[in-house]
């Protein structure tokens, strides 16, 4: 799963869009890979549109497409690209189904996307847009919400994964196996802290005040569980993490300890639920909310589907920090 090879960065070619394409540089240029830099358009684009001659243009009367044309040769020409392998690719049709559509045939190992912006792509993965492209992915996606902390640095013709602290949010379900693998793989590949955090869920707590008798024993079972637990996955990795337990909303106590701790990056493991109505699979709303909130990146590392009695999408508003 790491390092990653093949690296998708949609964009839409504004400013915004642009701050995950150091991302997708570093992640390629310290796999030795490649970068598929990925264009979702409302109009049919010609396949050859980076080698039509000029006057083509002014015959088609397709001016948005020479401007188009531009811009994909703007961001070849970036630094951040320099001496990469970059295969540019343009499509017709919605975002977050084209891009998880390119995932699969490209074999994408990691999609970068920002996930607030004001206009075009940008502001559609502001919201449903993002949560759908990872609940849809087939492998990692990694989400940046400027400003952040972010952890690349690009220095002339360098561009550096810097990676000081990195969160594992766990619930210890199998669910949670490939992103505990990839936050391990991380760590020890970029020397970085690796902590864990396990959040009892507030509901537990509100159960065992209304049924004392009944969801007492249970509250503390669970208290002890996820201390072994724990003490298992420092022991796992010879000693070199840091666990962290607390009890609450997971979402609000995962963001916390980010904030708290200048963590660079949180991993975490997406479930994947069908929707009551049909239509595109949803994230849960601790998910969405984390990645919603998170002072830093987050990469959402998919696991599976599982079918829900009902549908779970965030349909109130979500307190943005």
């Amino acid at each position: 799963m790491y390092p990653f090879r093949n690296i998708l960065f949609p964009t839409d070619f504004t400013s915004h869009a642009r701050a995950a394409l150091k991302y997708a540089a570093a992640f390629a240029r310290e796999g030795a890979g490649r970068v598929v830099l990925f264009s979702v358009q409302g109009g049919t684009v010609p396949a050859n549109l980076l080698t039509l001659p000029e006057r083509i243009f002014e015959e088609m009367d397709k001016r948005w497409l020479r401007q188009l044309r531009a811009d994909v040769h703007d961001v070849l020409a970036d630094p951040l690209l320099a001496g990469l392998e970059v295969e540019p690719i343009i499509v017709e049709g919605e975002p977050a189904p084209e891009i998880a559509r390119a995932a699969h045939e490209f074999g994408i190992d990691l999609v970068t996307i920002v996930t607030h912006g004001r206009q075009g792509l940008s502001r559609a993965l502001w919201g449903s847009t993002a949560e759908e492209i990872i609940a849809e992915a087939p492998c990692p996606v990694l989400t940046i919400r400027p400003p952040q902390r972010d952890f690349v640095e690009h220095r002339g013709a360098n561009t550096e994964i810097r990676l000081n602290r990195v969160l594992l949010a766990t619930n210890f379900r199998p669910t949670a196996n490939a992103a505990t693998q990839m936050a391990v793989a991380l760590a020890a590949r970029t020397g970085a802290e690796l902590h864990a955090i396990y959040v009892i869920s507030d509901y537990v707590g509100q159960m065992a005040e209304m049924f004392p008798e009944a969801s007492g024993p249970p509250l503390s079972r669970l208290r002890d569980y996820v201390n072994e637990r724990m003490l298992n996955f420092v022991s796992e990795n010879g000693g070199r993490a840091t666990t962290h337990i607390a009890e609450g909303r997971p979402y609000e106590e995962i963001v916390r300890l980010a904030m708290e701790a200048d963590f660079d990056l949180i991993v975490i493991g997406t479930s994947v639920h069908a929707s009551l109505f049909g239509g595109a699979p949803v994230l849960g709303p601790d998910i969405e909310r984390v990645v919603r909130n998170a002072p830093c990146p987050v990469l959402s590392v998919p696991s599976g589907r599982v079918v829900t009695p009902q549908a779970i999408r965030v349909t109130e508003p979500v307190p943005q920090t």
